[in-house]
């Protein structure tokens, strides 16, 4: 029997929270420790290089496979809320031992311990969003990618915003310990969440292990694949990178670290998961793929109304402005494009899928970030958004070529 709409709007929020406490240290390492690192005099290619702890999110899709576990056939939901709780458990363990760090500790020791939390994070991230395809019916993954990326930006406003004010306030381990008491009630809600996958519910015959190629080719051969992974890598990364960079550009243009986090980690991350949830309210599922180019000339539109700000040397409110109509376009681009990544799965590869469309994902703006980071060093802040605008229109242009294409 087809579970009550009712139902379904319960499993959202609860994939709501769990992706809320998944993504909150990540993004307050993304976007809070570069604030904190341009307080103690780290260079923008410091910066930077610190944020490839994200490379593990490169390796999705090898972390599908054991998530996957070709050769059993029957894994489903409860097979995935298995990985989540194991995998969460090890997040929080990375996320306590962060805690007894510092700002000051050898900088190896730091990344260490990042890129050990990052790696539990995007791992746990796979069986996650494969529980989701699994749980969810096909009418509701507009809505659902509109939840994620609205947990998301209120991801931002806790780890960009919140956390960012307890570390100025109360020290270093303040927000380690609150978001690892955060992750552990989120994980106690993975019990309610059932799909036809707890049932006999038919799935995709089991292949074996050396099967895994004829999986891979299976992929790429869908159609349209070619030129949604172009889109999918180039799509988001350049309002992605403008939005970790914008909060230390801001210090640079003389405002206090604590008002930033207020207006942008605060106000920001709300609209942004406005805009989130407003796209995926107002767009049917169907319609995503027609609304893609027209959030990629809107992210265009912004990075160079950034840049010219920047470069004028506009007042404090003007730049803040600015920085709000970033959040609204990453909040819609990440919307449509989470919504169009569950298109492309297949049934019982959801963790495999999804992983090889994340590993895409990350790889344009895990690339662009020293390269970032070089450039406002060495050009300053109003050249960087320029440089980030013009393959932002490009890409824009060829998402409106292709936009009657599958």
């Amino acid at each position: 029997m087809t579970p009550p709409a009712s139902a379904h709007r319960g499993q959202q929020a609860v994939f709501g929270l769990i992706h809320l406490a998944l993504a909150a240290p990540m993004i307050y390492l993304a976007l809070g420790l570069p604030l904190l690192m341009r307080q103690h005099g780290w260079s923008g290619v410091e910066i930077g290089l610190f944020q490839l702890a994200g490379l593990p999110a490169l390796l999705k899709a090898l972390m599908a496979m054991p998530v996957e576990r070709p050769g059993q056939q029957g894994h489903g939901a409860r097979h995935y809320r298995r990985w989540t709780a194991a995998l969460g458990a090890g997040y929080a363990a990375a996320l306590l031992l962060l805690a007894l760090a510092g700002i000051h500790a050898p900088k190896p020791v730091l990344f260490a311990l990042l890129l050990a939390c990052v790696l539990c994070a995007t791992w746990a991230d796979v069986p996650v969003s494969a529980l989701a395809i699994r749980v969810l019916p096909p009418a509701e993954r507009a809505r659902a990618g509109g939840v994620r990326s609205a947990a998301l930006f209120a991801a931002a406003i806790l780890g960009g915003g919140l956390m960012l004010v307890l570390a100025q306030r109360l020290g270093w381990a303040s927000p380690f310990l609150v978001m690892a008491a955060l992750l552990g009630l989120a994980l106690a809600w993975l019990p309610t969440l059932h799909g036809q996958g707890d049932a006999a519910a038919p799935v995709a015959p089991p292949l074996p292990a050396a099967a895994d190629p004829a999986l891979l080719r299976g992929f790429f051969r869908q159609p349209g694949m070619g030129r949604w992974l172009v889109l999918l890598t180039a799509c988001f990364p350049f309002v992605g990178v403008a939005w970790v960079y914008l909060k230390p550009m801001l210090l640079d243009q003389g405002l206090r670290a604590e008002p930033v986090a207020w207006a942008l980690g605060m106000g920001g991350g709300t609209l942004g998961a406005a805009a989130s949830l407003a796209v995926a309210r107002r767009l049917g599922h169907e319609r995503l793929a027609a609304w893609l180019p027209l959030s990629a000339w809107g992210n265009g539109a912004v990075l160079g109304l950034l840049a010219l700000a920047l470069w004028l040397r506009a007042p404090a409110p003007w730049l803040i402005a600015g920085g709000l109509a970033l959040a609204v376009s990453v909040g819609v681009c990440s919307s449509i494009v989470f919504g169009r990544m569950m298109d492309f799965t297949r049934p019982g590869r959801q963790a495999l899928d999804y992983g090889i469309q994340a590993s895409f994902f990350a790889l344009g703006r895990l690339a662009l970030m020293p390269v970032a980071g070089w450039l406002l060093d060495r050009a300053g802040s109003a050249s960087l958004m320029l440089a980030l605008c013009v393959p932002a229109l490009c890409v824009a242009a060829l998402a409106w070529r292709w936009r009657h294409r599958p």
